[in-house]
């Protein structure tokens, strides 16, 4: 039985991901969720966003079983502090389609997610394109409580053509 109220995120993310694997549907854990799982909670996300190939009503029929509400954008649970939603796919990070994904076991099924790296290029590329401080605060806690092969993010800023940003974040998780 699940414990609505209490439940974690990451738990939360195990628990829907296997629910959707039962009807054959793949998801990946995606966004503000990843970052607060990978920052050890010290980014807390309100939502869970996961990217499906699957019909929204495919996904609907899955959420609706479990008890939570459509309310457009997202999925409500009355008892649930988070919501769920769907964004479009492909999973991407700026012009970078994500192939390889992490996988974290929880008590209630298998969560399919971002890699630390992948996480950090997502919330760069906010960083990059919109300015968004938040996003690089973020991937400074993810890039702070992991091991990062700098490198790997060095060569994707390039790609994004954003070397004078990701200098920026360089300074920044340094200090």
């Amino acid at each position: 039985m699940i414990d609505w109220k209490n439940i974690s995120q990451k738990d939360l993310a195990g628990y829907i991901c296997e629910e959707l694997k039962k009807q054959k549907i793949d998801s990946v854990l995606v966004g503000g969720a990843c970052v607060s799982i990978y920052s050890n909670n010290q980014y807390i996300s309100n939502d869970l966003d996961f990217v499906s190939y699957h019909d929204r009503d495919s996904l609907k029929q899955v959420l609706v079983h479990l008890g939570f509400e459509d309310q457009g954008k997202y999925y409500k649970h009355s008892d649930c502090p988070w919501l769920i939603e769907f964004v479009a796919p492909p999973v991407a990070v700026g012009d970078y389609f994500v192939t390889d994904f992490h996988y974290i076991k929880t008590q209630y099924g298998t969560v399919k997610l971002l890699k630390p790296v992948d996480c950090i290029k997502d919330r760069l590329a906010s960083y990059f394109h919109w300015d968004d401080k938040q996003s690089l605060e973020q991937a400074v806690l993810i890039c702070k409580a992991h091991d990062i092969d700098l490198d790997e993010l060095k060569n994707w800023a390039e790609a994004e053509r954003q070397e004078t940003k990701f200098q920026k974040f360089l300074k920044v998780i340094k200090t």
